[in-house]
């Protein structure tokens, strides 16, 4: 990050203000993780933080340090949409681009305060007044321990905000799997271990608190299970109608896609989920080793995110959509 960013945003906090704190829709753990955070940091240092998350997060990460105070702005509009008007600065964090926040999109690309984004993703816009953006970091939570660092303020660090950081770190790494996991990203976890994070109990509250309705929905989505192996593909998927059946709650489906990728010799791996409300496929795409699905989800399905884990969309059926796929993963060299 500038010396001078770093500089002026120092200046900015160097007095109590309102802030408000903003995740991309449908926030994960890093995105969540970051955000808290943040805000724990921030009420550290007499501020007044809101987190506003687009739409709810998952009851998996309900456990974290905070949770309870964040505000949901499809539930809450005209409460959310008033905080954000008052708010000084605006964080944004584990996004890049307004339109990852859904409907709150309109309500952010109309506010004077200044910006400030934290984020890992490729090809940020324009919009920050303040951006500290490198798609070399794993997490947006590893950056979030860095910005605190820069701000001459580690010594602010306890072991709530390590606990939200190291679960941002421990669900974007793929439990510390990911080729981004560094040396560097050890010696943090090693850090906020000492700060008194559970690194025991953690993975526990986020990977071994399943409902039984969830694992036969996991269990649905194998059987449904394609492979391609001169193609080293795999792809899966869940009808809206398969979600009903196993009382699918939000978050139900995260972590499903990368099952793809643990058979012997595949490369690329996507899930494909119904969404009848709004009337769209959602596709998680993921890779191992040189196949960028960043690239491959911008061109073909209105979507991006990193060179090995990245999302997308269709709003045309499941059949035509898998069909697409299908056609596209016979031309690949993966």
């Amino acid at each position: 990050m500038k010396i001078q960013d770093i500089q002026a945003i120092q200046l900015l906090l160097a007095t109590p203000k309102k802030i408000a704190i903003i995740p991309h829709r449908g926030p994960d753990g890093d995105a969540m993780g970051s955000t808290l955070a943040l805000y724990h940091f921030l009420l550290k240092n007499n501020h007044h933080p809101t987190v506003i998350a687009p739409n709810d997060f998952p009851d998996f990460l309900a456990w974290l340090p905070g949770s309870e105070t964040v505000k949901i702005f499809e539930k809450d509009t005209e409460n959310c949409t008033k905080i954000l008007e008052e708010a000084e600065i605006v964080f944004t964090l584990d996004f890049n681009a307004f339109h990852r926040t859904g409907e709150m999109e309109h309500t952010l690309a109309k506010l004077k305060a200044p910006f400030i984004m934290i984020d890992h993703h490729q090809k940020p816009d324009d919009y920050a007044t303040y951006m500290y953006s490198d798609t070399s970091f794993g997490s947006t939570c590893e950056m979030i321990y860095n910005f605190i660092s820069f701000l001459g303020k580690k010594e602010d660090l306890d072991k709530t905000i390590a606990t939200c950081i190291y679960t941002g770190i421990l669900t974007d790494s793929g439990s510390f799997r990911f080729p981004k996991t560094t040396g560097n990203t050890h010696r943090i976890v090693a850090d906020l271990i000492d700060l008194g994070a559970e690194n025991t109990e953690i993975p526990v509250l986020l990977f071994d608190n399943s409902s039984y309705s969830r694992l036969q929905l996991l269990g649905r989505a194998l059987q449904n299970m394609k492979v391609f192996e001169e193609h080293k593909t795999t792809y899966t998927t869940l009808a809206q109608s398969e979600l009903d059946a196993f009382n699918y709650i939000k978050g139900d489906t995260e972590g499903i896609v990368n099952y793809g990728l643990s058979i012997k010799g595949i490369n690329f791996t996507a899930i494909f989920i119904e969404n009848k409300d709004e009337k769209i496929i959602k596709i998680s795409f993921r890779s191992q080793g040189g196949f960028d699905v960043n690239q491959f989800a911008r061109d073909h399905f209105n979507g991006g995110g990193h060179t090995n884990a990245a999302g997308g969309r269709s709003e045309v059926s499941m059949e035509e959509t898998v069909k697409k796929f299908e056609d596209l993963v016979t031309k690949l060299k993966i």
